[in-house]
């Protein structure tokens, strides 16, 4: 299981990002200056690592992001490249939140570090170069998942302005009612058993399957969220539920564009070039003003 570390090595990360990555990503470094800072979490202290682009510029929307690896296991490194990417291309502050993980740490200690992320990013995000009326969120697998919850538990809350929602592949149903019939897929890359295993890890007790704080496909209340990105997986058998979270969004008002990227898997979708542009596009659209469009739907199933 993923335990933070007390202290950032930015060489280190140089070296992760120049060594780990293909070579066209090698310049990435240079471009970004990585800090890691230490908050107090839900049930433990957590690790958030910081992205911004060089040299610094002032007023920059805020993103916070959140990893996959299906409530039970990820780390910060996993998302790096995905949170370099977007830090530069959109560009923005760009906050990776090393959030606690199950079984040790079962819900609500996820989303409620995600709040408490959200919560210091506004606070103080001015002093990162960043805009506190200018947040968005984003997440993978079941970073999604905390993101869309995070989304949801700011508008209950009212005292974190977040603008846009990104939800890339994203775990919204532990009921796992809702996925793609495997036979129709040629090459179906999610394993539904292993899924099933780690919502029972990140919800021990039955009741919370309901709650839409963890299952955010289940929420009847919609409205008022913040404008939505959401990027599904032709290969991923999870790819109906993001769909369908997508049509409910649309039917309660909220701005929300879906597309289903062909040929693409569920573990790499967060790294392909045409998901970062989208990303960052949707991101600069949304975050370049506090202002709340009007609804638009907009779908390439």
């Amino acid at each position: 299981m993923f335990r933070p570390t007390a202290e950032f090595d930015a060489l280190q990360h140089r070296t992760r990002v120049n060594t780990g990555f293909p070579s066209e990503f090698a310049a990435m470094a240079a471009q970004l200056k990585v800090e890691e800072v230490r908050i107090a979490g839900y049930a433990q202290p957590i690790t958030l690592r910081i992205y911004r682009p060089v040299p610094h510029a002032k007023a920059l929307p805020v993103v916070l992001y959140f990893h996959g690896g299906g409530f039970v296991r990820g780390a910060l490194a996993d998302a790096e490249l995905t949170a370099s990417e977007l830090a530069l291309r959109t560009p923005a502050v760009l906050i990776s939140v090393g959030y606690s993980l199950a079984p040790e740490f079962p819900f609500p200690a996820a989303p409620e570090d995600a709040y408490r992320a959200a919560r210091w990013a506004f606070v103080n995000a001015r002093k990162w170069g960043g805009t506190p009326q200018r947040i968005g969120v984003a997440g993978h697998d079941a970073g999604a998942n905390i993101a869309a919850s995070l989304a949801l538990i700011v508008r209950d809350r009212g005292d974190v302005p977040i603008h846009a929602q990104a939800l890339l592949a994203p775990l919204l149903d532990p009921s796992m009612t809702r996925i793609a019939d495997e036979r129709k897929l040629r090459q179906a890359d999610t394993d539904v058993s292993e899924c099933a295993r780690c919502y029972r890890a990140y919800l021990p007790d039955p009741a919370h399957r309901l709650h839409p704080y963890a299952a955010p496909l289940e929420s009847t209340r919609l409205a008022g969220l913040p404008a939505a990105f959401i990027a599904s997986a032709e290969h991923d058998l999870l790819h109906v539920e993001a769909e369908r979270y997508a049509s409910h969004l649309i039917a309660a008002g909220v701005p929300t564009q879906v597309r289903r990227h062909k040929s693409a898997q569920h573990d790499a979708l967060p790294t392909l070039p045409e998901v970062l542009d989208e990303l960052s596009g949707f991101f600069r659209q949304r975050l370049g003003g506090a202002t709340v469009s009007a609804p638009l739907a907009e779908a390439s199933l």
